[in-house]
């Protein structure tokens, strides 16, 4: 499969980052972890420059990352991989704005969709800070799942924290490019969202913190290999494609026009089949008047 490695960073990042981050500061950020992390840390004349995407459609996730999940149990990443696709979010548990802002757009597109965690997919979220624990993971997902208010989805939710060594190797087989800075005790890092195949590969990246539920039903209805989904999902995935640039669905005019113009001819079919058929019933009624 054909390696997009794009940089994409999301506009709401940017200001989120520029908002959060006071000039002074600027020089101490660092494009490694926390102090005492595995690791020489570079000081930064732009951390914006070091955030972002590179987009890595069809590399596999290394499954056999360890971490623990929000009841303090050692998993692997591949424990929730192989059933369904997954959506993986890097983010921190104590991030004072945008992690937040992401997952509550998470819910919220999930929640106007039929598809349920557990189910047709699972959420992932790991975080990006080796410091944070297991207690904090839970809150999360307590959170999470208030706001989605389907509780009976909570063995789909995920929440994972982990060792310095699982972070890194994770983020950079995403391409998820983040920062630290050790003065304000802060990570700078994109906004987005990565849909993952049931084998484990990265399938789409979805920017921002606002994710279409549209956008995001194609894209696990294809993730899945479409054994999820409707008749009607079907047309929008012949209508609509992906776009890896912009990480959404644009409409494909060529083939809109195609699918509209069958339908008219499928319609004026159906039209004269019923004329036909009413006008070879007419002289039978009038022989039984």
């Amino acid at each position: 499969m054909i390696e997009l490695r794009r940089s994409a960073l999301a506009v709401p990042l940017a200001l989120a980052v520029a908002l959060a981050l006071p000039a002074p500061a600027v020089a101490s950020w660092e494009a490694a972890g926390p102090p005492g992390a595995a690791g020489a840390a570079r000081p930064a004349a732009n951390p914006l420059r070091q955030i972002g995407y590179d987009q890595r459609l069809g590399e596999r996730l290394p499954s056999g990352l360890p971490f623990r999940d929000q009841d303090g149990r050692a998993v692997r990443l591949g424990d929730y991989l192989g059933q369904r696709p997954a959506l993986l979010v890097l983010a921190y548990y104590k991030c004072p704005m945008l992690c937040s802002l992401v997952l509550n757009g998470v819910t919220a597109s999930l929640k106007s969709l039929s598809f349920n965690p557990g189910q047709e997919l699972d959420v992932v979220v790991v975080s990006i800070n080796p410091a944070e624990t297991p207690a904090l993971a839970a809150a999360a997902k307590r959170e999470a799942l208030a706001r989605y208010g389907r509780p009976e989805t909570a063995a789909g939710w995920h929440f994972l924290t982990g060792p310095e060594s699982s972070i890194r190797e994770l983020a950079r087989t995403v391409g998820f490019r983040y920062v630290y800075d050790p003065a304000r005790a802060e990570y700078g890092h994109p906004a987005g969202i990565v849909l993952v195949t049931p084998e484990g590969r990265i399938a789409r990246y979805y920017f921002g913190i606002e994710f279409p539920p549209r956008d995001l039903r194609l894209g696990l209805i294809e993730a899945a290999d479409r054994k999820i989904g409707t008749p009607i999902d079907q047309v929008f995935l012949y209508c609509f494609h992906y776009d890896p640039v912009v990480g959404k669905y644009s409409a494909v005019t060529l083939h809109i026009v195609r699918a509209g113009a069958a339908a008219t001819v499928l319609a004026l079919g159906l039209l004269v089949f019923l004329l036909h058929r009413r006008e070879r019933r007419k002289p039978h009624m009038l022989g039984t008047a």
